[in-house]
């Protein structure tokens, strides 16, 4: 069968095929620490998982709008208008079958042959996957290690020309969890406001921000009449499986991403929609519990790997992940990764699955228990050992 020549432009999120590897080992019997997959290890709020099952027996099993439920866009444009301190009108407001949706169609609807994306590097691969698909060239923004993973500003202004369209931020950030801070903002908006770049902010992270508060580009003077802001219920709410994700659109960008909904998946089922209705009014507790618990696995695990020898670990500002430097150990990080996971049991991302600035870095996901994470920092301890060893002779 002849594929069309664009398959050969889509990537891949390297963390599920990692995943796949881990559960094949776990079918011969291995005892296998995830700390691969994005995913809070916490269950759905009651609340959310009441409202979806009484949505189904109310026979909310149909057809809905494409854009979404109007009380769910209501809902989601009061939420991000108070946690953001912005005023949303509903009508801007798009519910997707997860977050992902919102990248691929804006990079449908904005991007084409001869237009050039800004995507940090590194980065949640997906935005690289969903440029190139669309026919445009991704240009890496480096975040070095050196800034806390927060960007060089002069660089991008450096890195913008009259062919760039989009500009992809995301913080707090995934693989590192880098957080912007204001200052970051406001030069980013200094440095576009004059081009005709619509930024996409991905904020999916936003509720999971341990130092600092989480400030939106759209807040800053001229930025919310470009800016596509991106969130979910996923990381937030525990609700991966659920696929209930939405986008802040421009108005002029609503109608074209709702056609595109209507040709691909129709809508976004009811009763999840109804859980998501539920989680913003009634899931808070849970959200903060989580939250609190992800904090102290942080500052568990944190200096725990800095411990190890030839390990390096900056402390994330947010998210659920750290980006530990193996470098000194003098073995690339897919090798390591490889090693951890065959021998020592412990699935973790060689970060250059996020892109060529990935190179020396693992990404570690600590959404697993406390016990798991010091059960797997020995596992890495044993595997450093073993690369150390190798070097010497």
């Amino acid at each position: 069968m002849r594929l069309a020549k664009r398959m050969g432009r889509l990537g891949t999120e390297t963390a599920f095929d990692v995943l796949v590897r881990a559960r094949a080992l776990e079918r011969e019997g291995r005892d296998i620490i995830h700390l691969e997959i994005g995913e809070p290890d916490f269950d759905s709020p009651a609340a959310v998982v009441a409202a979806g099952q009484a949505a189904l027996g109310a026979g909310e099993t149909h057809y809905g709008p494409a854009a979404g439920l109007p009380e769910l866009r209501e809902a989601i444009a009061a939420w991000v208008g108070s946690t953001r301190g912005l005023t949303v009108d509903p009508g801007h407001v798009v519910v997707t079958p997860g977050a992902k949706p919102v990248i691929f169609y804006t990079a449908l609807a904005l991007l084409e042959a001869g237009d050039e994306a800004i995507l940090p590097d590194p980065a949640f691969p997906i935005y690289e996957s969903m440029v190139r698909f669309a026919g445009a060239t991704p240009v890496p923004w480096r975040l070095r290690e050196e800034r806390d993973f927060r960007p060089d500003l002069d660089e991008l202004r450096r890195l913008i020309t009259p062919r760039t369209r989009l500009l992809v931020l995301n913080s707090p950030h995934n693989p590192t969890g880098g957080v912007l801070n204001g200052a970051d903002l406001d030069a980013i908006a200094d440095a576009v406001r004059d081009t005709e770049i619509t930024i996409l902010s991905d904020e999916i992270y936003g509720q999971l921000i341990y130092e600092g508060t989480h400030e939106s580009i759209a807040t800053r003077p001229g930025m919310q009449a470009r800016t596509i802001l991106l969130d979910g219920f996923s990381k937030t709410f525990a609700m991966t499986g659920w696929r209930a994700g939405f986008g802040v659109f421009p108005p002029a960008l609503v109608p074209q991403i709702d056609r595109l909904i209507v040709n691909s998946v129709s809508c976004t089922p009811a009763f999840t929609q109804r859980a998501c209705i539920a989680a913003l009014q009634d899931g808070w507790p849970e959200a903060a519990q989580m939250r609190a618990e992800f904090l102290r696995r942080r500052d568990a695990l944190v200096p725990a790997l800095n411990a190890i020898p030839g390990v390096h670990c900056r402390r994330p500002a947010g998210a659920f992940y750290v980006f530990p430097n193996i470098s000194d150990l003098g073995v690339g990080a897919e090798e390591f990764a490889d090693a951890l996971l065959q021998e020592f049991g412990v699935a973790a991302l060689a970060g250059t699955a996020f892109g060529a600035a990935g190179a020396g870095h693992l990404r570690l996901s600590y959404a697993n228990s406390l016990d798991n994470l010091h059960r797997a920092v020995n596992r890495i301890a044993e595997c450093a050992a073993s690369a150390r060893a190798a070097l010497r002779v």
